[in-house]
């Protein structure tokens, strides 16, 4: 091999409905053969082109639908190089329906994708052969499934001791370590569905909420373990999980029902900690959204809608006294 590094597009990747993957798709597809293996020069010669803090960083994606795709979009955000590794006919979100049907183009941009098949031999070697060119490995199989493969974060570490590996999973260390999650699930779980909905029909949220942070949390730990490496203390293992994500959204009203010693309402039905936050009809038929939350908002408020009654009520002084006196501000 040379001096410099190509990026060959590879016509043989197939997709449902025929052509190839960089016809249809942001995420272009690439031909292992082509990148050069040397652990230093491809680095460099992407740096050339390459723009942000992350720039030279080599980052092997092994990750699938949401969180680990995440965390590597964020990454090459940042002008991390990343390589993406997907199965024989691409990743499964190039081809879902519906709501998913923009997983693919979203969450796998500043990527280029390479075909391996890691159910052979060869693929799990030409994935090591990776693995040793890399800084960054990103991936959020099944547990257990890296290990089996051969491909764990102490196997790719003991074939790039500096190598900074992030996996993510649906629990940490506990009683369900060993059990797969969705987003759905653990928000269901978690309680953050209940504080959504209505009281008697938990709602998920409209996005999806802990395969994006916990994501986001897997780039934050990313970010610090570079920094530690630059420091030159080595390598390290970076985790994140959708449970534990999904419980940190919870940990405001956690802290409420211990101060308070009382069961959590859902958010349609708390006692806001403002008295005026909420959506108000308007006079032409739409709605809108309004919001005051210190006592210099109030003032402008009452000056802004020539209520200056309001403002000389007693009752509604301060934020405290428009709560307590709520259903005469709002009857």
């Amino acid at each position: 091999m040379g001096d410099s590094v190509t990026f060959t597009p590879t016509p043989a990747l197939p997709r449902q409905g025929g052509g190839s993957f960089d016809e249809h798709d942001r995420t272009r597809a690439y031909d292992t053969q082509s990148i050069e293996m040397n652990t230093a020069l491809p680095k460099k010669d992407y740096a050339k082109n390459a723009k942000g803090p992350l720039a030279g960083v080599r980052v092997l994606d092994l990750s699938r639908l949401v969180a680990g795709n995440t965390v590597t979009q964020l990454l090459g955000d940042f002008g991390a190089e990343i390589i993406k590794i997907e199965p024989p006919g691409g990743e499964r979100t190039r081809r879902l329906k519906g709501f998913g049907a923009g997983y693919f183009g979203y969450f796998n941009r500043n990527k280029k994708s390479i075909v391996l098949d890691l159910k052979t031999k060869e693929g799990i070697d030409e994935a090591k052969r990776l693995i040793k060119t890399a800084d960054v490995v990103v991936e959020n199989m099944a547990p257990e499934t890296m290990e089996r493969l051969g491909l764990g974060e102490k196997d790719a570490r003991a074939l790039k001791p500096d190598l900074i590996y992030c996996s993510l999973k649906g629990f940490l260390s506990g009683p369900y370590e060993h059990r797969v999650a969705l987003d759905e699930v653990v928000q269901m779980m978690s309680g953050l569905a209940y504080m959504t909905g209505p009281p008697g029909m938990p709602l998920r949220a409209g996005t999806s909420i802990t395969d994006i942070l916990g994501g986001v949390f897997g780039a934050l730990g990313v970010l610090a373990a570079l920094r530690k490496r630059d420091a030159g203390k080595g390598g390290a293992f970076v985790e994140s999980a959708l449970f534990e994500t999904a419980a940190f959204l919870m940990g405001q009203h956690m802290t409420y029902s211990a101060v308070v010693g009382e069961k959590i309402p859902p958010m349609p039905a708390r006692v806001s900690a403002w008295a005026v936050y909420d959506l108000f009809d308007t006079k032409d038929g739409n709605r809108i959204f309004i919001g005051i939350t210190s006592d210099p908002h109030w003032e402008r408020f009452c000056a802004h809608f020539k209520r200056p009654e309001w403002f000389a009520d007693p009752r509604f002084t301060t934020n405290g006294d428009r709560v307590m006196n709520k259903e005469a501000l709002r009857p």
